[in-house]
């Protein structure tokens, strides 16, 4: 039997806000839809994942900003380095650790990304 995550909720404190800064990050914007007053769900999906994240109003109860440690996997980190900084995506420098080459960003509110090169950067 498979476990597919397929959906993560990142709590946010102003979901046009948030949604539009998911989409400068280059994160597709599947569904937005207001079910009431109280209830919007906007699921947003990276380029080529199979897990998408779900911010919205009424649908955690975590504070914003409070999911740390996303990651996203690429296979180029100098290219998405260069892809987030070009659509204005505040970015740490590329940190190069044994098991793999990262940077970093955190949305308007704090929660937390990583983007892994699976493999150090070769600086041959």
């Amino acid at each position: 039997m498979d476990f597919k995550l397929e959906l993560v909720a990142v709590p946010v404190s102003d979901v046009d806000r948030a949604k539009a800064f998911y989409e400068q990050v280059g994160f597709n914007a599947d569904h937005d839809h207001v079910v009431d007053e109280d209830i919007r769900f906007v699921q947003l999906t990276p380029p080529g994942s199979a897990c998408s994240i779900a911010i919205g109003k009424g649908l955690s109860d975590a504070e914003p900003g409070s999911v740390k440690g996303l990651q996203v996997v690429v296979t180029d980190i100098e290219a998405a380095h260069k892809a987030l900084t070009e659509r204005g995506i505040e970015v740490s420098e590329i940190a190069d650790l044994p098991w793999g080459s990262f940077v970093y960003f955190a949305d308007p509110d704090g929660n937390s990304w990583a983007v892994q090169q699976g493999q150090p950067r070769s600086h041959a």
